[in-house]
């Protein structure tokens, strides 16, 4: 049996979480836990702990909570821990150089992608908005360069028609503790080769915004529901309802019933009985098929009761979306 290292792990939310249990149930030993600082949560605005931080309260491990790792202090603070290996999953903070060099096997990154497709902030948000098949994650070898180190490991997973973010998401976290305790085994034995990242098909996921959730229905009808499905649960996308903000969580394209005009997009088309029905596409001939809402104050809910508690609202004739938006 190989050896085990002793660990960095670097990391805030609960994506990482998964990957700093997957790693307290291993054989190697976490010396260290590095998080972002405390930050104000919730309606009350009071100081909270990040998902890894309280992990790692949990098992007792070691934690620092820096504002940078910039300074010389820090870095001969992290040097002393005298780890084999960092370990970095969403932490938040750059890594300079030479918080990258004082590891003996240098720095592991979990990326929730299958680089070079989709560095970056948001890769699973945008890989479920860009219509794309599969996603995974890539264990890889850290560089100064913005996910461009050398891969080492990568696990895939399908995305399907019904695939949210929020499922992504859980998927992928899993995925990835336990796609990095192979990687160290593998590292504390006989060793993982690196692949370079090839040059061709390299993506950037940028940041989620709420100004972005919008939608506009004058966009085809397959577009729209990429993005319903990729923004739930955050930031949700939403248009607009009369006066109030119809929040979109579960929707599809599907065809027109037969002899269905086309008409101006964002117009409710007669409803099924399990679906809102949203005329969309550049000439208001596609459908977008919505299964689950939410109104303000509300609680999410299968269409069919969002229909029954808002009839006169929702009924097929009525507009949604920006009333500025131009006839076809």
């Amino acid at each position: 049996m190989s050896r085990s290292l002793r660990v960095i792990f670097a990391g805030t939310p609960d994506f990482a979480a998964a990957s700093l249990r997957a790693l307290w149930d291993s054989r190697h030993q976490v010396v260290a836990v590095y998080t972002q600082p405390d930050r104000p949560a919730g309606r009350g605005r009071k100081l909270t702990a990040s998902p890894v931080k309280s992990l790692a309260l949990e098992h007792r491990l070691p934690i620092l909570q820096p504002e940078t790792l910039k300074s010389a202090e820090v870095q001969a603070e992290l040097a002393a821990f005298d780890a084999d290996i960092m370990v970095v999953v969403a932490y938040g903070l750059i890594l300079p150089q030479a918080v990258l060099d004082t590891p003996r096997l240098g720095c592991l990154n979990v990326h929730a992608s299958l680089l070079p497709r989709w560095r970056g902030a948001a890769p699973i948000q945008r890989a479920i908005e860009a219509g794309d098949g599969e996603s995974g994650v890539t264990i890889m070898q850290m560089d100064a360069g913005l996910d461009t180190g050398d891969m080492l490991l990568a696990r895939r997973t399908p995305i399907t028609a019904a695939t949210t973010g929020g499922e992504l998401h859980d998927i992928l976290a899993e995925l990835g503790g336990e796609a990095l305790v192979e990687a160290l085994d593998s590292l504390a034995g006989k060793g993982l080769a690196a692949t370079p990242q090839p040059a061709e098909g390299v993506t950037y996921a940028a940041k989620l915004s709420k100004t972005e959730a919008e939608l506009d229905f004058s966009r085809p009808a397959v577009e729209l529901a990429a993005k319903v499905r990729a923004f739930n649960p955050w930031p949700v996308a939403w248009c607009a309802c009369g006066d109030e903000r119809l929040r979109l969580l579960m929707a599809e394209a599907a065809p027109r019933h037969e002899g269905e005009p086309a008409v101006i997009p964002g117009t409710l088309l007669e409803p099924e009985a399990d679906a809102l029905r949203i005329a969309c596409g550049p000439q208001g001939n596609e459908v977008l098929r919505v299964t689950r809402a939410q109104l303000p104050g509300g609680k999410p809910l299968p269409a069919r009761d969002l229909l029954n508690a808002r009839s006169e609202r929702l009924r097929a004739g009525s507009r949604l979306g920006s009333a500025n938006e131009e006839s076809v």
